[in-house]
């Protein structure tokens, strides 16, 4: 057994080392400074406070002055930073990501451009839980065990006035196009704030399979008739029979069922109507078209017996999902790939709450950018170190293995690793305070940006 854990570290050691190497070439100026600024995000004590303070941390051997003109002035090649994310994603991990939006809320921040008003689980603005300030959509890979593990992919900002569709739909693509000699069909997760049917009409050409929480509520028909009913001649109908999710005579034999038993959720039950289509109107994502399409998916019913815990809120032991891809799904997959797709939350509560991932306040959105791409790296390096950090608990932490050990438990123990790895980053060259501002010179106060409001019409 300690053989094959040697075998473990040295193969995982390897990685991380070319990871590390990879990453630093994607960093075009400033590259010494951007990459000891991960070092520190990684091996600081505890939950990153601010961001002056990681220029105190050993591993990054540079001034503050560094650190601040790293994120203010230089620039990290994305493309090629997302090509070595999905070069070294986990190959025995299925072929199941998440797509989810975090915002990085800028409320007071007047002097911030593009800021936008987005959705925010627990701070509210005049009793609404939206708040000011910029939004990133991430795409994490997910893997089937009962951890908190994910890989995220990519990272994106969303301006204000873009579509979410059409941003959704470039990250999308541009990832499969680094998929390719994976074969498969990727199957994309999203919660129930995303556009099923826009996702799944864009989506039509790709190898792609989308999967989507949808309302108990929702209306679809089956495929329309060949001739009208009442044998009248006139324009064929569009929609076929009615599909009601409330309405159990509505729903008739589903076309794939599936029923096991799992440890958690006890006898699970799943159903699936395929060729459904809801009736769509020009407005919203298909305003300007002269009659919008038929989109045919299959809505999906998953029964559970029993929640792992049960919610004060809510006990629904029913989930409807909207499912589109090239081909049948797979029930088995499907049902687990929604459920897993929960882990995408914990990454970004872990980055927002320990890897500081909204505690600096920095002014423009390309430094928030840029930032966001250590943290995306502080991730990846944090996976890759699972099989050489030795676990460093607390006193009233119970022992864990290896392979179980969480996030929290890795970055804890990663400083110690980092001294057995390859130093990449050039010694700092020994300078002289600059002269500062010249005497007299005033820059006046940094012009005002209100944040953008959007309207947006519900498709």
């Amino acid at each position: 057994m300690s053989s094959v854990h040697d075998a473990d570290r040295v193969n995982g050691c390897g990685e991380l080392s070319g990871f590390r190497r990879e990453f630093y070439r994607c960093l075009v100026t400033r590259s010494d400074a951007l990459f000891e600024l991960a070092d520190a995000v990684l091996c600081a004590e505890g939950p990153v406070s601010s961001l002056v303070r990681l220029c105190l941390e050993p591993e990054f051997r540079r001034g503050h002055g560094s650190l601040y003109e790293a994120l203010a002035r230089r620039r990290i090649d994305e493309d090629a930073l997302r090509a070595v994310l999905a070069a070294h994603r986990p190959a025995d991990w299925p072929l199941v990501f998440a797509v989810d939006a975090s915002t990085v809320e800028r409320c007071d921040a007047e002097t911030s451009p593009q800021r936008g008003f987005y959705y925010h689980p627990s701070k509210h603005s005049a009793g609404q839980p939206i708040v000011a300030g910029w939004s990133y959509q991430w795409i994490c890979q997910l893997n089937h065990a009962a951890n908190s593990w994910t890989a995220p992919m990519d990272a994106q900002r969303i301006r204000p006035g873009q579509s979410t569709v059409a941003v959704t739909v470039t990250q999308i693509r541009t990832l499969l196009g680094r998929l390719q000699d994976t074969g498969g069909f990727p199957v994309f997760v999203f919660d129930a704030g995303y556009d099923p049917i826009a996702l799944s009409w864009e989506l039509r050409g790709d190898r792609a399979q989308v999967l989507v929480r949808i309302k108990n509520d929702r209306v679809f028909h089956g495929p329309a008739p060949a001739v009208r009913a009442d044998g009248k001649p006139g324009r064929p109908p569009r929609h076929g029979q009615r599909f009601a999710c409330k309405d159990p005579a509505t729903w008739g034999t589903p076309d794939q069922q599936l029923t096991i038993t799992d440890n958690r959720y006890g006898q699970v039950r799943v159903r699936g109507w395929s060729r459904l289509h809801p009736k769509l109107g020009c407005r919203g994502h298909w305003a300007g078209m002269h009659r919008p399409p038929i989109v045919e998916g299959t809505v999906i019913r998953v029964d559970v017996q029993r929640l792992p815990k049960p919610s004060t809120r809510t006990n629904a032991t029913t989930l409807w999902l909207w499912h589109s891809g090239p081909h049948t799904p797979d029930l088995d997959l499907v049902w687990r790939a929604y459920l897993r797709r929960f882990d995408i939350e914990h990454t970004l509560r872990f980055a927002k709450n320990t890897l500081g991932w909204t505690t600096p306040g920095v002014r423009l959105p390309e430094q928030a950018d840029r930032w966001t791409w250590l943290i995306v790296v502080a991730l990846t390096q944090l996976r890759l170190a699972r099989t050489l950090v030795t676990d460093q608990r607390l006193p009233w932490e119970k022992p864990r293995e290896p392979h179980t050990l969480t996030p929290t438990r890795i970055r804890r123990g990663f400083r110690r690793t980092h001294t057995h790895l390859p130093v990449i980053t050039r010694p700092p060259k020994p300078s002289r305070p600059g002269p500062g501002r010249p005497p007299g010179s005033s820059t006046g106060p940094a012009p005002r940006h209100p944040a953008i409001k959007t309207t947006q019409q519900k498709p």
